[in-house]
């Protein structure tokens, strides 16, 4: 809701990053199996590589850590459409490949110990490693994948959408299988395809197991933790496998140092920050900027017990905000969308509730290469041009700026603008309320964090003197996750995540195929056929100079559109820890790598 050691390092780091993805272009693999897969030319780390350079290969192992869980849980099945599944699922799971942490878009070898595309990027085929054992010790086999990729993609739409450009899958043998794709030139699809967790067959498929329903049985996986012991609704912990198969594999050396790993749920965030500060958790990314600035003035972090510290973030910092529901008729007009936008005051809100914390957001891809920045390029006029009819005037001829307000005069002349544009919308002030046909213009904010609610309260102050009529509604997490996943919202706070390497996760967040699936991930209900085909030129991009070009031209539409208020960000972590967990000397760019890459210090007292 999805932060600087020195920010001259920060930039110099971007700097590098840019000048090296420009230069680079994707090798030639010519069906020649691999130990990696990159988008950006060859792999950091070669054949046979010791460990990840973040990592402390010495790290101690043992001890417990705890972190903070919202709401509740029901079940242990992470793949159904309705039930809430407990935190921390994804360590009993591996997937076919792994990331690396200090490099973007590529994945190194895990289940799989080789894989292999051709070089039109028309299919992958991956090698399992013979040393791969799921939790009960049954080999894992190519048929487990097979069933994995099928039982997933025909029962969840997440699946079913992220992984739409695989025509098939088959077992070529015990040990390698087979992805064939609709279409050649997807240079990503091989790395979405090498993320797929990997489930047991033969254990799903057994007397009275059933994947599309909630269980509180604790499942068989092939990960580095179990799961260890439970109470629904306050407590799940995970305990490490001593027998996990790659526990001495490259890409685990280092890693997976807690012997028990415990999410403690809670209710409320501020008790959770209480329960923190107490020393009942170990860890916390704090994204509360009150809570940075004031909330951690306690001894503990005054003598050292607690250590506060702001590492880089060399993430792409995607779009925050609150997002409209257009498939509400009250929406569908980017006009009145627009208006919103002058309506908010940022620069109030961070120098009043943020301690002057961040930057406004003005990019889906802020903070990278990505991000458009004045008038269309050449290049991307190319991609724009013939959609022009389907288009905003002002893709064309404005470059996107948000609204600013650095005095009350600003902030009235904002305002002024945003009655203008309601005009124009046809919604006008009748006794005091704003209507259209005799329909009353009302709001309502839903928010799952109490926190926002002193953001929302003075941005519904500023729409109120424009006669709407808005509220805030703040419910428990498992309500608001099921009224998300049936759009029953009007406006919500929400971030789509992104990447260096943005590719078929586009269609989930904008293509029209994804606007009326139940659980998707299209929240604004977007259907729009030029922004479906700027997703497409970004995904079978055949180069790091035209995946940017679309990105930006993508971008562009998006923000002329007005689908969301932005919001903002910083370019740091915010963490603050225990002095009885400890981190790797270096942190990775792209994530601080909490819990995998950290350790306990059980010589310390707790």
């Amino acid at each position: 809701m999805q932060m600087f050691s020195s920010s001259k390092k920060l930039l110099a780091a971007f700097s590098f990053l840019i000048l090296t993805f420009q230069a680079v272009i994707t090798p030639t693999y010519a069906d020649a199996p691999r130990h990696a897969l990159s988008l950006f030319g060859d792999p950091k780390y070669e054949q046979g590589f010791a460990h990840f350079d973040y990592v402390n290969p010495d790290a101690p192992k043992g001890g417990e850590v705890r972190e903070a869980a919202y709401g509740s849980f029901d079940s242990f099945n992470p793949y159904i459409l309705k039930g809430t599944p407990a935190q921390g699922l994804g360590l009993i799971y591996d997937t076919l490949t792994a990331s690396s942490l200090d490099e973007p878009g590529t994945q190194y070898a895990l289940l799989a110990k080789s894989m292999a595309h051709p070089d039109d990027f028309a299919s992958v085929t991956f090698t399992l490693d013979e040393r791969a054992r799921f939790h009960d010790g049954v080999s894992v086999k190519a048929a487990d994948v097979v069933w994995s990729f099928k039982t997933l993609t025909s029962n969840h739409p997440f699946y079913r959408a992220y992984y739409a450009d695989v025509d098939s899958v088959e077992a070529i043998s015990e040990r390698v299988v087979k992805f064939t794709f609709r279409k050649s030139g997807n240079r990503e699809l091989p790395q979405i395809v090498g993320q797929l967790v990997v489930l047991p067959k033969h254990y799903w498929a057994g007397e009275g197991k059933d994947i599309q329903k909630t269980t509180l049985e604790p499942p068989v996986g092939s990960g580095p933790y179990i799961i260890d012991t439970f109470e629904t609704g306050r407590y799940v912990t995970y305990r490490r496998n001593p027998d996990y198969w790659a526990k001495d594999l490259n890409v685990s050396v280092g890693k997976y140092n807690f012997a028990r790993v415990r999410y403690d749920y809670f209710g409320d965030f501020t008790v959770a920050f209480e329960a923190f500060k107490a020393g009942n958790l170990q860890f916390r990314d704090e994204n509360n900027s009150k809570n940075w600035a004031t909330g951690y003035d306690v001894p503990a972090a005054k003598d050292g017990r607690m250590t506060l510290e702001m590492p880089a973030n060399g993430s792409v910092q995607g779009m925050q905000g609150f997002i409209f529901n257009t498939r509400k008729n009250k929406f569908k007009d980017l006009k009145l969308r627009q208006a919103f936008n002058h309506a908010y005051d940022f620069e109030w809100a961070n120098n009043t509730l943020f301690y002057g914390q961040y930057v406004r957001t003005g990019s889906y891809f802020d903070n990278s290469e990505l991000a458009a920045t004045g008038l269309p390029s050449p290049a991307e006029l190319q991609l724009l041009s013939p959609l022009h009819d389907q288009l905003p005037a002002s893709v064309f001829t404005q470059a996107y700026r948000n609204p600013e307000n650095p005095d009350p005069n600003a902030l009235r002349q904002n305002l002024r603008k945003a009655k203008k544009l309601l005009e124009e919308a046809g919604w006008n002030v009748t006794n005091g309320k704003l209507q259209k046909n005799g329909e009353i213009l009302e709001v309502e904010f839903l928010l799952v964090q109490p926190a926002f609610e002193r953001i929302v309260a003075p941005f519904i102050r500023n729409l109120e003197k424009l006669g709407v009529t808005a509220n805030i509604r703040t419910i428990d997490p498992t309500q608001y996750q099921n009224r998300v996943m049936d759009y029953d919202f009007d406006i919500i706070v929400h971030s789509f995540g992104q990447s260096l390497s943005p590719g078929n996760e586009q269609r989930n967040y904008w293509s029209a195929e994804n606007a009326d699936r139940p659980g998707g991930r299209n929240l604004i209900g977007i259907k729009n056929p030029a922004i479906d085909k700027l997703v497409e030129h970004i995904i079978f991009a055949p180069n790091r100079a035209t995946q940017i070009t679309a990105t930006r031209a993508l971008d562009r539409v998006l923000l002329a559109h007005h689908f969301v208020v932005p919001h903002w960000h910083i370019p740091t972590h915010r963490l603050a820890y225990w002095h009885n967990i400890s981190r790797p000397d270096n942190l990775p760019l792209y994530s601080h790598g909490f819990p995998s890459i950290w350790w306990a210090n059980e010589d310390k007292p707790k």
